[in-house]
């Protein structure tokens, strides 16, 4: 299928692994150049490596506001101003009991999680609308419509990013510019294995009987009993960064593997 992404150019943010870097490849792979950006200068210029020639990267906390400056004044005079922008960097943040969660918890995950996807959009979208074309996926979770008690922190955020989205999306369309969000659920990423290492170490088991039990006692939903594939992720990422989704404003795209119990409305 030919997305029509032949000279575009897509900067993704969290692209040093996992969905990032698997979206990554796709976009180059449909003939967009790529620019990845990650809090981890080694591994985002790593992955840019393995990509290829169309691959660049940028190293950026965006957490920080000028770094996040910077990296807008860097992308442009090193390559292009992005056509897309796919907002994949987060954290799963602390976990326990809510009431539990200190100021501190809940800011890490606010800033990591939702601010960041905003002071990216902050500086790149206003050009996009100004050429009136573009495209804005980001990157939300099954926790946003169906929260888990001791992921607290992370729900949160991640319900803001819905409500953000589907609150600025009418706007942007007005300029040419789409804006819609992927919610992955339980995908096999580094963020995931940290979770699975933790437990496997907290019960003196392996990974892959950590990742059993948490489907048998977490997500009894996810019906296809398995972790899915950031491939599989950036399957869904990829169309809506193309010309076949121009039809589609302000939605959210599971791919959970029926992990949320729930009908999509």
């Amino acid at each position: 299928m030919d997305y029509g992404l032949d000279g575009k150019t897509a900067l993704i943010t969290g692209g040093a692994s996992g969905i990032g870097k698997a979206t990554a490849k796709l976009l180059l792979e449909e003939g967009a150049q790529v620019i990845l950006v990650d809090i981890k200068g080694d591994d985002v210029a790593r992955a840019a490596s393995e990509l290829g020639d169309r691959a660049h990267a940028l190293q950026a906390d965006l957490r920080e506001p000028n770094q996040v400056k910077g990296l807008a004044v860097s992308t442009e005079e090193r390559f292009a101003l992005p056509d897309i922008v796919v907002c994949a960097a987060g954290v799963t943040g602390a976990k326990g009991h809510p009431l539990e969660m200190s100021d501190a918890d809940w800011q890490d995950a606010w800033q990591n999680d939702f601010m960041s996807v905003i002071r990216t959009l902050r500086v790149f979208v206003p050009t996009m609308e100004k050429r009136g074309w573009g495209r804005v996926v980001i990157l939300c979770s099954e926790n946003a419509s169906q929260p888990y008690a001791n992921e607290a922190v992370y729900n949160v955020a991640k319900a803001g990013l819905l409500n953000f989205a589907k609150g600025i999306s009418g706007i942007a369309a007005e300029r040419g510019v789409l804006v819609n969000c992927v919610s992955p659920a339980f995908i096999e990423t580094p963020m995931t294995d940290e979770m699975m290492d933790q437990k496997a170490a907290a019960k003196g088991v392996d990974r892959k009987e950590a990742v059993k039990e948490f489907l048998e006692q977490d997500r009894p939903y996810l019906a296809l009993k398995r972790r899915g594939r950031p491939e599989e992720v950036a399957a869904t990422i990829g169309f809506l960064c193309s010309e076949h989704a121009s039809f589609v404003v302000g939605a959210n795209y599971r791919v959970d593997g029926g992990s949320i119990a729930t009908i999509a409305t």
